[in-house]
């Protein structure tokens, strides 16, 4: 089956979507309690939830649109957003092997793209 863009794009965007639910857990476990009226009232906890359920949504369509083993791997582009969002939202530094394997992730889903 050839893999069609808007299946890619489509992936992308979950990717993103996706990226901002470890945002939002972090911010979560700032007030994280283990009681159940804890975990009700954090909402950080429950926006990361929802984006995590809304990137997996839109994961099925995608997935409609081409290989398994091609769309799964743009997967891996999430932790991309992640380091970034996490620079952005978090102030958190990017080290050089950071960057490294950033540059890894790129290369390897490029591979499997263009091997397809």
């Amino acid at each position: 089956m050839e893999t069609k863009l808007w299946a890619i794009g489509l992936i992308l965007i979950a990717t993103i979507i996706g990226a901002f639910g470890p945002i939002f857990f972090k911010k979560a476990s700032n007030n994280f309690r283990m009681s159940i009226k804890s975990l009700l009232t954090n909402y950080s906890l429950m926006i990361g939830v929802v984006l995590y359920g809304v990137s997996t949504v839109l994961f099925v369509p995608a997935l409609r649109g081409g290989d398994l083993s091609v769309l799964y791997p743009f997967v891996a582009i999430g932790y991309i957003w992640v380091c970034l969002l996490s620079v952005k939202f978090l102030n958190e530094k990017m080290s050089l092997l950071k960057w490294a394997g950033i540059i890894a992730i790129i290369v390897g889903v490029s591979f499997i793209g263009l091997g397809s």
